[in-house]
Parts: C-alpha cells; structure tokens; sequence
C-alpha cells in the first residue's frame, strides 16, 4: 500500500518536505495539532505541556507499561497563526539528535479537505540522513493514519 504521507529528501540537503492531504477540514486538521487529548491519541505519548502560541513551549513524554520513559521530546513555538502556520523546534531528548526547525502549513483544499506541509531543517546532511534509515517514514505515515482516523470521529 502506497504511503499517504509522502517525503522529499533532496541529496544533500540538510532538510525535509513532508506532505500530506487529508480527508479533513482545515480547522480540524489544525486542532489535531493544537489540542493536547487529540495530540496524545494520534502521537501515542502524553502532553505534558502544551502553549499554543508565539514563544509557547511544548513537551511529550511516553511511557511503557512498567511507567519507564521511554521518549521525551520538547520544543518552543516562535510563531503560531491559527489555522494558517505553526513554527517550532523539536528536541528529543537523550538521543544523539540535534534541535531541529519545523516550519508547519496548514491549507484548506476543498470542502472537508485540507493539507499540512512540514518543512523540516536538520543541524546538517548526516543527521538528517540517518534520521531518514530509521523507520521515520513509515511511522509519520502511521501516526498521519491515526490523526485521520481519530479526528474523522470529531466531524
């Protein structure tokens, strides 16, 4: 099955172009990115903080079943336009990964019908190629599959 979500890498280039269109209007596809239930159902991992606005910050954490961390990751917003564009970092912590710039659009298609592009910048080439060999693609696709699914109840 052909992955929805769709990735451009360019060689040598220390940046990423994600694409994704949903069967969504734009002001739910935007509340799945800005509400901390609808976040914790789609990414699987607990919000522990959430500002949704310029100079907000943000943190997640997961947990396995034994109540170890098994993920931390945390940000803060530089800029948020509602239902238009959110820039932020995105750390994850204890990992040998740098900070990374994540430029997120939001864009209504069509009637019940939306898009989000996330241009994403990488301290440089190598980090963002071996960010690429984990299993990334495959689960931004998944995690996009669950946001879809989760936020189609809320129509």
């Amino acid at each position: 099955m052909e992955s929805k979500t769709k990735i451009k890498a360019e060689e040598g280039k220390q940046e990423l172009v994600i694409t994704r269109e949903f069967d969504l209007p734009l002001a739910l596809l935007f509340k799945a990115y800005t509400d901390a239930e609808i976040v914790e159902q789609w990414m699987g991992t607990k919000v522990q903080k959430l500002e949704n606005k310029r100079h907000g910050s943000y943190r997640f954490e997961t947990s396995d079943v034994q109540g170890n961390v098994v993920f931390k990751a945390n940000g803060v917003i530089h800029d948020f336009v509602p239902e238009q564009k959110i820039t932020r970092t995105f750390e994850m912590e204890n990992t040998p990964f740098a900070v990374q710039l994540e430029f997120l659009e939001f864009e209504q298609l069509a009637d019940g019908t939306s898009k989000l592009t996330m241009h994403i910048v990488y301290k440089s080439v190598t980090i963002r190629d071996q960010i690429l060999r984990l299993p990334f693609a495959q689960g931004i696709n998944m995690a996009h599959n669950r946001l879809q699914d989760i936020v189609n109840k809320l129509k």
